[in-house]
């Protein structure tokens, strides 16, 4: 699904990201893990398109990105979490969650602006698909009311919802679980293990070791801009140059 293939990127002459490579296969939730300046958030942005490559290729089902800008990555099948809460003020929930699918609809501008038969038939799927993606994080009987106004947590849920809503073929989650409580916690692996049953592809970039071990079927792990291990995560666990960069002796 997603190839990384020996990515650099520096700022100020000093690397955030080098040469490193990293592979998602189809159906698989990868983490990605490390300490804080590892290049964790970098490399999100690398792969999204919010950040240009200074080398390397970065490849999504089977056809190269690296070059492409972020829309163009989005209608291709990537949808983002960001770690801060992005919503558009002045819009209802509902609204909020219906922009993640005007990448895919078939209507143009003209027949919008008229108001013709096909942007009607669009506008009428994504007000369903919008109302069954805000059922699925909790959020239903918040749908009329601001976005703006929602708590932090609620405000992560309604941009998972609006990303459920683009159909992706690979979700990317930026520390999705930062700021959350427990319960809200709960909630989102919870979720996150659904999407992954579901044959969803996912990219967790996270700080919390439990969480993403839970969650993850492989964890890369980044120290000083370099991938310093890749596996299973019993065997991240326990390897000596992650417990030495991160992790802790006692971990």
């Amino acid at each position: 699904m997603l190839t990384v293939t020996e990515v650099s990127r520096s700022f100020g002459g000093v690397y955030a990201v080098r040469d490193v490579s990293l592979s998602v296969a189809d159906g698989e939730v990868c983490g990605v893990i490390g300490p804080n300046g590892a290049g964790k958030s970098t490399l999100f942005n690398l792969i999204t398109g919010h950040l240009p490559a200074e080398h390397g290729q970065i490849s999504f089902r089977g056809r190269r990105v690296d070059r492409l800008p972020p829309h163009r990555r989005a209608r291709l099948g990537m949808s983002i979490v960001f770690q801060a809460a992005r919503v558009f003020h002045g819009m209802t929930v509902k609204e909020n969650v219906m922009v993640g699918a005007h990448g895919r609809t078939r209507a143009g501008f003209v027949a919008a602006a008229l108001r013709l038969p096909r942007h009607r038939s669009d506008e009428k799927e994504i007000d369903t698909e919008a109302t069954a993606a805000l059922a699925r994080v909790g959020l239903a009987k918040w749908a009329d009311r601001p976005a703006d106004r929602l708590p932090i947590g609620q405000q992560r849920a309604l941009q998972l919802a609006r990303a459920l809503c683009a159909r992706p073929r690979l979700l990317l989650l930026d520390e999705p679980a930062s700021g959350l409580r427990g319960q809200e916690r709960e909630r989102l692996a919870t979720l996150v293990e659904e999407l992954r049953a579901d044959g969803l592809t996912i990219l967790l970039i996270e700080h919390d070791v439990a969480f993403v071990t839970r969650l993850a079927d492989r964890i890369v792990v980044l120290d000083l801009g370099r991938v310093i291990a890749d596996g299973p995560p019993a065997e991240v666990r326990t390897d000596p140059l992650v417990l030495a960069a991160y992790l802790g002796p006692s971990a």
